[in-house]
């Protein structure tokens, strides 16, 4: 089992994990990247990808015929939505749990749902609390920038 689906044609059963038809440096077929190449496009470390690899976050990453890792447009697309969950704040445990859930087949589709739905609530309330932490900042902005009109015009 794949962790998502790279056919541009989607039907209601596959694990969609980008918002809209990625745009890939090669086309399938193609798409054998090395680990350096996967650092320059995605801004990840060797160090991370192997980790990844190690922890089940990215699994079954092809080799070459010497052993070296042969990423795909595939790889590429996981590793963009694994870094939309590192934004969320998702902890690492819980997106293998998520990858170990894809792999697990159709049969998963609720708990991957929950999980995600448990994590769109954490990412809510993180909105609320910098929005209401902007509002503050935004005051104390206004506050000084009339404080210094202010001193300005007794000057």
């Amino acid at each position: 089992m794949t962790l998502i689906e790279s056919s541009p044609v989607r039907t209601a059963t596959e694990d969609i994990c980008v918002s809209a038809p990625p745009t890939h440096p090669r086309a399938a077929g193609d798409d054998r990247y090395t680990i350096s190449e996967v650092v320059t496009f995605t801004g990840l470390t060797a160090h991370t990808l192997r980790w990844y690899e190690r922890i089940g976050l990215m699994p079954h990453v092809d080799r070459s015929h010497t052993g070296q890792r042969r990423f795909t447009n595939q790889d590429l697309d996981w590793l963009t939505f694994v870094g939309k969950l590192r934004l969320t704040g998702m902890p690492v445990a819980d997106m293998v749990r998520y990858a170990e859930l894809v792999r697990e087949g159709e049969h998963t589709f609720e708990r991957r749902q929950e999980l995600l739905e448990r994590t769109r609530r954490d990412v809510r309330t993180r909105i609320t609390e910098l929005q209401d932490t902007l509002a503050v900042l935004d005051f104390k902005i206004d506050y000084y920038a009339g404080a210094r009109r202010t001193s300005e015009r007794a000057s």
